[in-house]
């Protein structure tokens, strides 16, 4: 029976006369689906995710200093752990969340595989560490093959590692697979966890976390949600308001980006609408609607990765085909870590990443081989650029 929620919901009965072919599908599934991200019981709100803009705010922060060359590796550690108040805004010190403990941490993919979380744990270590340690010293030195330091990239000063990699797009960009993605996809949008216990039957019942306005599974929804549009400068009932004035570095400013290609334009409405579709199906106790909303954001989301991680490997080709092999290293640096994000994707028709964490670390290990940047080839980036494109049955070509 569905439940007694917000009156700004958009009744099926209302859109029954509408020519939509969503329009249609919703008045056949009898659900009321909401204009904006609006959830509420007795006349309050019952989305919350504060966690996440919280991790996202913080994970903002430490990305900020890492180009801070004063900045030492004790103060990025610091800052991924959340000790020993790292950050100038107090509410994040006494926040009891980090960085970190979310690395590699979803029930689906890493539950029973604590070896290899933390072996991504540790890699987002490594590159404050080597930050720190490699690119900081030699912060006024001019970069060399196998020489950390900096490189002139049209009007912008790049720092980079002996190879050729800018840790910091490393950490931005894998992070976004690492945490936000592995969370949202095999983790909160999971089964394991919005279905754990009893939480269909006290869905299905209205019965609320204790001293809070929602039920778990609603709750679990939304933290989900949360990794997409948690941006403290993101509206929350309706972030695609924002979609081009925002502040977010991570997925909605990635997805907008996928959206502005003409072979995906689309993405972030289709993606928006299943959250809100799937949200009004938990309310409505509805749960084979809500799961294939679940596959929707699962396939589109992952898509950012596979779009992003081509079109920087092909904007390095580009470069070093044009002889200027240091003006690739951004674009490069940036196609790493969008690769090592897909590790962590999902894709619905088998429920494993698109591309598994083998192939994913040879992938990688190619770009990094020898001289790294510095000497891998076009043909290289062409070849790495077609296996992800087969992976996701989509073409290189189809990629601005």
């Amino acid at each position: 029976m569905i439940k007694s929620i917000s009156l700004s919901f958009l009744t099926i009965f209302l859109l029954a006369s509408c020519s939509s072919d969503d329009d249609n599908s919703a008045a056949v599934e009898n659900l009321e689906v909401p204009a904006t991200y609006t959830f509420e019981r007795n006349g309050e709100s019952t989305v919350s995710y504060s966690g996440q803009t919280t991790r996202i705010t913080m994970a903002k922060a430490l990305a900020g200093q890492m180009m801070d060359e004063t900045s030492s590796e004790e103060q990025l550690l610091n800052m991924l752990n959340n000790e020993n108040n790292p950050f100038t805004e107090e509410e994040l010190n006494t926040s009891s969340k980090n960085i970190k403990s979310k690395l590699a941490a979803s029930a689906e993919y890493f539950s029973t595989n604590t070896v290899e979380s933390n072996a991504y744990k540790q890699d987002f270590e490594n590159f404050l560490i080597n930050q720190a340690n490699e690119v900081y010293p030699n912060w006024n030195t001019l970069a060399e093959a196998g020489i950390a330091g900096q490189v002139i990239d049209g009007s912008k000063t790049r720092y980079i590692s002996g190879k050729g990699l800018e840790y910091n797009q490393a950490y931005l960009k894998g992070l976004m697979g690492a945490l936000l993605s592995d969370q949202m996809l095999n983790n909160y949008l999971s089964s394991l966890v919005l279905d754990e216990g009893d939480n269909k039957a006290n869905n299905d019942a209205e019965i609320v976390e204790e001293g809070k306005n929602y039920t778990t599974m609603e709750h679990k929804w939304d933290e989900a949600y949360g990794y997409l549009y948690g941006d403290a400068s993101v509206p929350t009932a309706n972030p695609m308001a924002s979609i081009e004035d925002n502040e977010d570095k991570f997925l909605f400013n990635y997805i907008r980006q996928v959206d502005a290609d003409d072979d995906f334009t689309g993405i972030a409405q289709e993606t928006f609408d299943a959250f809100k579709k799937g949200r009004a199906a938990i309310v409505a106790g509805k749960y084979d609607i809500r799961d294939e909303q679940i596959a929707i954001i699962q396939e589109n989301i992952s898509m950012i990765f596979a779009v992003r991680a081509i079109h920087y490997l092909q904007s390095g080709k580009v470069a070093i085909q044009e002889e200027n092999v240091t003006g690739a290293f951004h674009a490069l640096s940036e196609a790493y870590g969008f690769l090592y994000s897909i590790r962590f994707s999902h894709n619905p028709a088998n429920d494993q990443p698109y591309l598994s964490a083998s192939d994913v670390n040879a992938y990688l290990a190619d770009l990094m081989e020898d001289n790294g940047f510095w000497s891998v080839t076009p043909e290289k980036l062409d070849e790495i650029s077609e296996a992800i494109a087969s992976a996701y049955s989509i073409s290189v070509s189809q990629i601005d």
